[in-house]
């Protein structure tokens, strides 16, 4: 399967084969919305082709930064538009695209790569693993009282979406450098409108906080829908919270969930082990979906990947890491000193832990503890006091990663 860079006057027909995969039809935005392909990369597109050069698969990369556990930040491509025609499904076109696109990344000198799954099995057997998780949680307005009354400070002024993408690009950049697992949103995706709001230019409305001096903080993207004509209620959807602290956090939030004519408040993307429910009077009250997997993660150089990040003790720890796409298995020795700085490089020591690139990848950010994976038979532990070793190295208490960001 031959598998080639798009041009830049492609674009059009590499929407058509995607949308074609995906099994709908190619559409201009709706009026007052924007193009979620706004923010494309052409030079970064790939199409797999025929034999007769018609493309059959697609799959691009955007460009972003990964803020990791300790708060460095790394080049992170984010793998997107991953689409086969189904007359050419079971053929061996997406394994060529992933070989290709890994490629491509490796010879760029990239660290690793994220991407957000549409199939959870699907993006494994290439080496990614689930690294960040996501939760709704929903409250009724009756219920919604803190236990603890939230304090003020600074101030709140309602704007419009339209009017706010340079204060909300910056707020969210200032956030997203101290979120493990948060991804930059580059300039021309906010001044594209592409992706969801509040990059995107759908009507939106827009609290945004100013501490004491004045300066921006925080903000909360949200939206209220019409009166149910069933239930005769309303309900207020917040697309994100973003905020300096969780002072003007809790002020975001508390100012959403006290909105007027209002009997439902949707926080549609939160951290599963968010603070909200433990704010509450009630406890019972919030409603919460199951965990979902957000930000899955695949380190393309792993002594690069393992030192860029801070961890949260000292130790050392041998991991022989097995990459089955790439058909290579590798042991390396993994030292954190009392500040939590790393060396890692190989090493013939005998392994700590033996795991697939992919649980390596889950591990990463610190949301998912090694002795997890190895009670679900995943990573094979070599001794007994292995996995906790490996939990208090990789595990950041600090902050769970979080990624609000879809691409």
């Amino acid at each position: 399967m031959l598998v080639r860079k798009t041009t830049e006057n492609e674009q059009e027909l590499f929407l058509r084969t995607l949308t074609a995969a995906f099994g709908v039809q190619h559409q201009p935005p709706a009026e007052g919305e924007s193009a979620w392909w706004a923010a494309l990369e052409t030079d970064r597109g790939l199409f797999a082709v025929d034999h007769d050069g018609a493309p059959v698969g697609t799959a691009g990369a955007y460009t972003f930064e990964l803020t990791l556990p300790g708060g460095a930040t790394v080049p992170a491509p984010g793998v997107t538009t991953v689409g086969v025609l189904p007359t050419h499904r079971r053929r061996g076109v997406l394994t060529s695209l992933m070989r290709h696109q890994l490629g491509r990344f490796r010879e760029e000198g990239e660290t690793l790569s994220v991407l957000l799954a549409s199939e959870a099995v699907i993006y494994r057997r290439f080496g990614y693993g689930p690294a960040a998780y996501s939760q709704r949680l929903s409250l009724d307005s009756h219920r919604s009282a803190f236990a603890v009354p939230v304090g003020t400070q600074g101030a709140i002024e309602l704007r419009r979406r339209a009017d706010s993408g340079e204060l909300l690009a910056e707020v969210y950049d200032g956030y997203r450098r101290t979120q493990p697992g948060a991804l930059s949103r580059p300039a021309h995706w906010w001044s594209a409108g592409a992706g969801r709001p509040p990059v995107s230019h759908t009507p939106r409305h827009i609290a945004l906080h100013r501490d004491a001096q004045g300066v921006p903080d925080g903000y909360a993207s949200y939206s209220v829908a019409g009166t149910d004509p069933v239930t005769q209620t309303r309900t207020l959807t917040v697309d994100e919270v973003v905020a300096a602290d969780d002072a003007v956090h809790d002020v975001l939030v508390r100012y959403c969930l006290d909105h007027d004519l209002v009997d439902t408040t949707v926080f549609a993307n939160l951290s599963p082990d968010h603070p909200l429910r433990w704010r509450l009077k009630d406890f019972r009250a919030a409603r919460t979906s199951p965990s979902q997997d957000s930000l899955w993660v695949r380190l393309l150089d792993v002594p690069r990947a393992l030192t860029a990040r801070r961890y949260a003790a000292g130790g050392e720890l041998v991991l022989e890491v097995q990459d089955p796409f790439l058909a290579t298995t590798d042991r390396y020795r993994l030292t954190v000193d009392g500040q939590g700085d790393a060396v890692c490089g190989p090493t013939d020591r005998p392994a700590d832990l033996t795991l697939d690139i992919s649980d390596l990848g889950s591990v990463y950010l610190g949301g998912t503890a090694p002795s997890t994976l190895v009670r679900a038979g995943r990573v094979r532990a070599h001794h007994p006091a292995a996995p906790a070793r490996a939990d208090a190295l990789f595990l950041h208490t600090d902050r769970t990663p979080h990624c609000l960001h879809w691409f």
